[in-house]
């Protein structure tokens, strides 16, 4: 069963097309990867699923649902949220209070009721910090709840990023270079923790991600974009071993006589 689904999708940006009839979809339960050279179009295609950009033409589909025009806060209350290549914490606040904030996208208190402090409004507070420290649990990060979180060293940040991003409910988890600035040890680390996210809380999960190592031990499926066009899908061993792929991250050798 298809969660999301890329119909023909082209993102022209005056005269430079960045994304050029794009079709991708993602199966349920999925872990799949957008990867590519640099420029290829992959952030941009993460921007226009996710309301960002609305495409020049095409459309995507959630669970079958055109979200296509769709602003990226109702985008994510349908369920899909992200992450991005440069970390976006709320740095100054604690590990707690920055689950807490992505608890609000559900809630149905408004300013009124916050202030008065009604008693349906203080229950609601009460089940949110419930529900937030109930995640940190089982990501194992509850005992950081009181730390600041640009105190945390890079992969716990990475990891709080991505619980922030499960406290909005999101059922699809878009992923965009997780592994960017890890070593070797935090990039398997993370290898395990995205297949635990997903075993845990019933995720499909996209990903663009620079890392091949990672890409290839956990993805199910492969797309791969240059220049804004898709030149290849399949498999870890299908993708790894297509011509149009190697020579778009390796070039092809000039002719010797030149």
């Amino acid at each position: 069963m298809s969660v999301l689904k890329v119909d023909s999708v082209v993102m022209q940006f005056g005269g430079v097309v960045a994304v050029n009839n794009l079709n991708i979809e993602v199966e349920k339960g999925h872990i799949q990867a957008l990867i590519g050279p640099n420029g290829a179009g992959k952030t941009t295609a993460f921007n226009v699923i996710t309301g960002v950009y609305t495409p020049t033409k095409g459309n995507v589909y959630l669970n079958n649902e055109k979200i296509t025009g769709l602003t990226p806060d109702k985008i994510a209350m349908k369920g899909i949220a992200r992450t991005f290549q440069n970390i976006r914490l709320f740095k100054n606040l604690t590990v707690l209070d920055n689950i807490l904030i992505a608890n609000h996208l559900h809630v149905k208190s408004n300013f009124i009721s916050s202030t008065l402090r009604l008693p349906w409004s203080k229950a609601e507070e009460r089940h949110m910090r419930e529900k937030s420290e109930m995640l940190l649990n089982k990501l194992g990060l509850l005992h950081l709840k009181n730390e600041i979180a640009n105190s945390l060293p890079y992969g716990e940040q990475r990891k709080l990023e991505i619980a922030r991003a499960l406290a909005t409910d999101a059922k699809l988890l878009l992923l965009d270079e997780p592994a960017a600035g890890m070593n070797p040890h935090e990039t398997m680390a993370l290898s395990n923790f995205i297949h635990t996210i997903r075993d845990e809380f019933e995720l499909t999960i996209f990903m663009i991600e620079h890392h091949m190592d990672l890409v290839m031990e956990i993805s199910d499926k492969i797309y791969v974009l240059d220049f804004g066009q898709l030149i290849a899908e399949g498999t870890a061993d299908e993708v790894k071993n297509n011509p149009r792929v190697i020579e778009a991250y390796l070039g092809v050798e000039e002719d010797a006589e030149n």
